[in-house]
């Protein structure tokens, strides 16, 4: 008799911590497609309507990635990233952009901000699965 416990494969991938993310974003229908998106592939999603409730929960859960809407209502996505990189217990999170700006200039002025990526909208859902994994795996 060994004296390894006998676990399942099962069993030994539930003892992993799951990974989380934080979805900043003010659309229902949008907050709801990042979950349920995020969700299907095994992701943890917590959610966040603004800005300020985005940050107080980032502090509190410290996920593992931030997908943020940069026009947000009160608080813009830039200002909550700034507030983020500026803190040190949030500035290692990961934040993905997700914007429906695309003028000339405007992913440099997200990425200058301290975003870490940049998805357009209406976003793709494969480009944009790729992009959060590059930041996961």
């Amino acid at each position: 008799m060994s004296d390894r416990p006998d676990h399942s494969v099962a069993e030994v991938v539930s003892l992993e911590r799951p990974i989380t993310i934080l979805v900043i974003e003010d659309n229902d229908l949008n907050r709801k497609l990042f979950r349920d998106l995020l969700s299907a592939n095994s992701y943890v999603v917590l959610l966040a309507a603004d800005g300020e409730e985005g940050y107080r929960v980032a502090r509190e859960r410290q996920p593992d990635l931030i997908v943020l809407d940069i026009q947000l209502p009160g608080a813009s996505g830039l200002d909550v990233t700034r507030w983020i990189k500026d803190d040190p217990a949030t500035r290692e999170i990961p934040v993905v952009a997700v914007t429906a700006l695309a003028m000339r200039g405007d992913e440099q002025r997200v990425l200058a901000a301290g975003c870490d990526a940049y998805v357009s909208k209406p976003i793709s859902c494969g480009e944009f699965l790729e992009t959060v994994n590059r930041f996961l795996t």
